[in-house]
């Protein structure tokens, strides 16, 4: 069956822009008489401000996290505020419409929340009637994802369903396929022989590699990397250091930690293109508690300890990480390095955990996203109506 998926993404976190990239790296492996095109939503709804808009998020969540937590704590189920927003008539809706017209596709999917409130707007406003999909890229549900014209959500747990429906989104609406993530990590490299691959990766093949990475943007704390390189000092183990696209704060880690003296067993990098390997290659990952970032952990096996998460969906993250035994969280310096020397000292726990991540199949979620989306240009479309009473709106 031929034709084109529209894949809606957005600049606010790396995570929505990876997912989309699963998705259309998934369909081009799988699905060659089907054409993705992805769009960045804000880009195209607002050129002028994408840039700056992308900037000022970005900054915010890192200044002013308690700010960002209130309000998404306060939005989540549904308040005033999150009512509200649901129902602006967001600019750049006929940019949206005149897409949809250019593309024509044949189903449209969102892995970010403001692209499918837009589309659910179109819908209901009768502008159109295309199939519309939602993939949420956290381990966590919240209003600003629920809209009454998104006719299927792709979520990575039964949490996120269960959450789901209480909000008052019938059950056939949605399907568990994990978070979609991009095929190199779905492709057996976890079962890659660790130390043939640490040598490959020009690393010490016997001895144990602590990962720490901060996301796409390298949001992680100068006082975590200090410290596991103080650990990386005892010999025990050797520590590899991912900035991401952070180019800055590479340069200033390498600056004021001095990776190059004696006795520190440590790699300091940028972003990399075989983030599968480094994970493959390692014991143990310190990181921040992102979807796609824990969703790529768990397809290879690698157990994690998330450090200080921000308030929001990354406390939702790690609450769902730890509890499912996947993960331990540190919010401090004595609790990170007492975590990290203590998950490394015991491999009868990493084994256990990893154990745990197998049972998931987190390594197929992007094959199940993608055929859920497929089964989405099929599926008999509610009323509006309906789908309004439904919800309670």
């Amino acid at each position: 069956m031929n034709g084109k998926i529209l894949i809606l993404s957005g600049p606010y976190g790396e995570g929505h822009k990876q997912a989309a990239q699963a998705l259309l790296e998934t369909c081009r492996l799988t699905r060659p008489n089907m054409e993705p095109v992805i769009v960045d939503f804000m880009e195209w709804t607002l050129p002028r401000l994408h840039g700056i808009s992308k900037a000022v998020f970005h900054q915010g969540v890192q200044k002013f996290p308690s700010v960002y937590g209130y309000l998404f704590r306060h939005t989540k189920k549904g308040t005033t505020l999150s009512a509200m927003s649901s129902r602006l008539r967001w600019y750049g809706l006929r940019r949206i419409a005149r897409l949809l017209e250019d593309v024509r596709p044949s189903v449209v999917v969102c892995t970010f929340p403001l692209a499918a409130a837009a589309i659910s707007a179109l819908k209901q406003a009768g502008m159109t009637d295309i199939p519309a999909v939602t993939v949420i890229t956290d381990h966590t549900d919240h209003s600003y994802w629920v809209h009454p014209g998104t006719d299927l959500y792709v979520v990575g747990s039964e949490k996120v369903r269960r959450g789901l429906i209480r909000s008052g989104i019938a059950a056939g609406r949605i399907e568990v396929t994990g978070i979609p993530i991009r095929p190199p990590f779905s492709t057996g490299a976890f079962q890659t022989d660790r130390p043939a691959l640490r040598q490959k990766l020009g690393l010490d093949p016997h001895k144990p590699v602590l990962l720490l990475m901060g996301g796409g943007y390298g949001m992680m704390h100068e006082d975590a990397v200090r410290l596991m390189m103080e650990s990386a000092k005892s010999d025990r183990v050797q520590v590899v250091v991912i900035c991401g696209h952070n180019e800055k704060l590479r340069r200033k880690l390498s600056e004021r930690l001095d990776c190059e003296a004696p006795g520190h067993d440590v790699r300091l990098t940028g972003f990399v293109r075989n983030m599968e390997q480094y994970m493959a290659a390692s014991d143990l990952v310190v990181t921040k508690p992102g979807g796609l970032t824990t969703t790529e952990a768990i397809a290879m096996r690698l157990p994690m300890v998330l450090y200080r998460p921000l308030p929001g969906q990354e406390e939702d993250n790690a609450e769902f990480l730890t509890e499912a035994g996947l993960a331990v969280r540190a919010t401090d310096e004595k609790q990170l390095l007492g975590a990290v020397l203590g998950l490394l000292e015991r491999g009868d726990r990493l084994a256990a955990m990893r154990r745990r991540m197998e049972a998931m199949h987190m390594e197929t979620a992007s094959f199940r996203a993608l055929e859920a989306i497929m089964s989405a240009r099929c599926m008999p479309l509610p009323s509006w109506e309906s789908q309004l009473a439904h919800a309670g709106v």
